[in-house]
């Protein structure tokens, strides 16, 4: 299926990860579902659940995005798009009080990653200075790598963060 145009989903719910049943969290796997769009084309979907400050589910998301694209792009694609995926959805989950919905979409050969959460403020690029290690460069990495990137209010409450790759089949 490598180089198809058909577009491919995977959406990452706002409240999850786990489901609470009699106090205890019981995980959850992601929903998987194949369509096909107009063009006659397969179209996958996966949903996940990402509660707020769930940072395990970071993991889960890179795992997902990794199983999407796997056999259907190159893989320096993949690496990239796992590692932007990360900064954005622990973005939404360490400096949100909010969950985060992930929305990754493969068609054409162009990979988009949404970020959303029910913060209001924009995200602010962290200027490093010398001794801060790894901390506060995920935006700087985001505008780097990306073909195109950007944030998205609307007339809900929250914003959607957004990054594109090119080529990537």
């Amino acid at each position: 299926m490598q180089g198809d145009a058909g577009e491919v989903a995977v959406q990452v719910g706002a409240k999850a990860g786990k489901q609470w049943r009699r106090g205890r969290p019981v995980p959850r796997e992601p929903a998987e579902r194949e369509d096909h769009v107009a063009s006659g084309l397969p179209a996958v979907e996966v949903s996940r659940s990402l509660r707020r400050a769930d940072l395990k589910g970071v993991g889960e998301v890179r795992k997902d995005v990794r199983e999407l694209m796997r056999r259907r792009c190159r893989a320096e694609a993949v690496e990239t798009a796992e590692l932007l995926a990360t900064e954005l959805v622990t973005n939404a989950l360490v400096h949100t009080e909010c969950g985060a919905e992930v929305t990754v979409r493969l068609a054409g050969g162009r990979l988009r990653v949404e970020v959303g959460d029910g913060a209001a403020g924009r995200p602010r690029a962290y200027a490093a200075a010398d001794g801060d290690g790894t901390h506060g460069r995920g935006l700087a990495l985001v505008e780097a790598l990306a073909a195109a990137w950007g944030v998205e209010t609307g007339g809900g409450a929250g914003k959607v963060v957004w990054f594109e790759l090119a080529d990537v089949a």
